[in-house]
């Protein structure tokens, strides 16, 4: 079972997966850079070099590169679009250095425009990144399912799947957006991953396909179904529950996929959270 959570960065690559490691985990996930902020530590070589050569032999990764929350490629001020673009365009310079790594954003909030208007945006902001890339990233792009607070971009299948669309037929490049599934954003945007999980597997892979899905985020959630709230809780408890959680994990078309936990914890509370999911 590839499982793991999200780790501080602060200490550099070999240290995360080193945590990693002490907690049970074999994947992890990081903030590019401060998730409130712009600013992005210079990329330590040696460092990754290191982290390269333990993640090989420990049998570690993915590994999740998390944009942050101040990316908003649909915002509608030019300004926020741009610095958004310039985030991400370095970003995903910067995790050349990590081959196979996978970068996952939220697609972004709309801010009355409307989500057609948001959707074309964030696809647009995608294609000009891609197209002056040389040749193609080695970071599998995610975009992460949201739980369709306010004018959040993402909380429902179709939305992804218009953005997905849109840049794929701009692109002449071989060049694919995966998504992320966060069980607490789909289960407040109204999923009903608790009462029919294989339904709404079901509709993703109709309306997204299941060959898309790369990576899910690992969430129990505060709120009730359909809460568009976005509050995320340690795994069993919340609304979502423990026993939903075994199917999760059990399912065979989720389990070969890596599984990172996002819940409110120290790494002690992390290490428990990691042995639970395996034992299920």
């Amino acid at each position: 079972m590839k499982v793991g959570c999200h780790l501080s960065s602060s200490g550099g690559y070999l240290a995360m997966a080193q945590t990693a490691e002490s907690i049970g985990a074999n994947v992890f996930q990081f903030f590019t850079r401060n998730p409130r902020g712009g600013a992005a530590k210079p990329v330590d070589k040696g460092d990754v070099a290191a982290f390269t050569a333990y993640a090989k032999e420990r049998g570690i990764g993915p590994i999740l590169a998390h944009a942050p929350y101040t990316l908003n490629a649909a915002g509608a001020e030019a300004r926020v679009r741009e610095f958004a673009e310039s985030v991400m365009t370095d970003d995903l310079r910067r995790l050349e250095l990590t081959p196979g790594a996978l970068y996952n954003f939220h697609p972004g909030s709309h801010v009355g425009q409307g989500a057609e208007k948001g959707m074309e945006l964030i696809s647009s902001m995608l294609v000009r990144i891609i197209s002056r890339w040389d040749g193609a990233p080695s970071t599998t792009i995610l975009l992460e399912t949201m739980s369709g607070k306010g004018s959040e971009v993402g909380g429902r299948f179709e939305e992804l799947r218009i953005i997905i669309d849109a840049f794929e037929s701009q692109m002449s490049k071989d060049v694919h957006l995966g998504v992320c599934l966060d069980t607490c954003h789909v289960w407040d945007a109204g999923y009903d991953i608790v009462g029919d999980l294989d339904g709404v597997l079901d509709e993703f892979d109709r309306v997204v396909g299941l060959d898309r899905l790369k990576a899910i985020h690992v969430n129990d959630s505060m709120n009730a179904l359909a809460s568009h709230k976005d509050r995320h809780e340690k795994i069993g408890k919340g609304k979502i529950g423990i026993d939903a959680f075994a199917q999760i994990v059990k399912n065979p078309r989720l389990r070969d996929l890596p599984f990172y936990l996002e819940t409110p914890c120290d790494l002690q509370g992390y290490r428990e959270e990691i042995a639970l999911l395996k034992s299920l």
